[in-house]
């Protein structure tokens, strides 16, 4: 069979490098959609490494950026099956002090990208019977002080994953992942690394006894756009070792 294509934004740290660079190496032709150009290269470098990779600079919030990277992944490749939504980032601050600048910012790459990027996408992945992950977090379950415009963004793309399910299926199949604590540091670009050591105390919060790590998520990523999810859509997963069950009191 031909190599399927995966658009992964985001893919230039993180969950989103993991998942880029895990799927290389299992036969995906992968586009990395992302706006930092250091962490893009940087990213591709391991991807081409393991398989074929193409790195497109796109600020994934701005429309005309989504359209021009679409555009080149098709003119690339010839299509599109899979579209991973996955670029996020969080502006912590407590809420009298958060600007509507920075609420709308936030929420434009956690929740608007995933809507322009599928826009772009949807017929390219509708030609192909394709499937379409969206990054969600446990932050739409739990919540820690001051931050409003993630957790919303988060909550948000559940919602904004259901709807998709129904309105493109059943040629498209549209699924969202919850990731809990994932251990990115390893994952993210050269130049912005600070190793922290994980204590005993960390792994022992979660049941399963462990902190989790990007592979944890690029294994459900690979299942929701593999044909043996084929019965599945509509659906967020929640992937936090079992974190979210477990009160504690202190």
């Amino acid at each position: 069979m031909e190599q399927p294509v995966i658009v992964i934004t985001g893919a230039g740290q993180g969950i989103g490098r993991a998942t880029a660079i895990y799927l290389a190496g299992r036969g995906y032709r992968v586009a990395l959609l992302e706006r930092d150009a250091e962490a893009g290269r940087e990213a591709l470098a391991e991807v081409e490494s393991r398989g074929e990779g193409l790195f497109v600079e796109t600020d994934v919030a701005e429309e005309e950026a989504v359209r021009r990277a679409i555009d080149r992944v098709v003119a690339t490749w010839g299509g599109i099956d899979y579209l991973v939504n996955n670029a996020g980032f969080a502006i912590n601050k407590p809420v009298e002090e958060l600007s509507l600048d920075e609420w709308n910012r936030v929420l434009a790459t956690n929740l608007t990208a995933p809507f322009l990027c599928t826009k772009h996408a949807a017929r390219h992945l509708r030609s192909r019977k394709g499937a379409i992950v969206n990054m969600s977090s446990i932050r739409r379950k739990m919540s820690m002080p001051d931050t409003e415009a993630y957790s919303a963004a988060k909550g948000g793309v559940v919602g904004l994953t259901q709807s998709m399910a129904i309105s493109l299926g059943p040629e498209i199949r549209v699924n969202s992942i919850s990731p809990g604590w994932i251990d990115v540091t390893p994952w993210q670009k050269e130049s912005a690394r600070d190793p922290q050591a994980l204590t005993p105390a960390d792994h022992a919060q979660h049941p399963v006894g462990r902190v989790g790590v990007p592979q944890d998520i690029a294994y459900m990523v690979e299942y929701l756009c593999s044909e043996k999810s084929g019965f599945i859509t509509g659906q967020d997963f929640l992937i936090d070792g079992g974190m979210v069950r477990k009160m504690i009191y202190v």
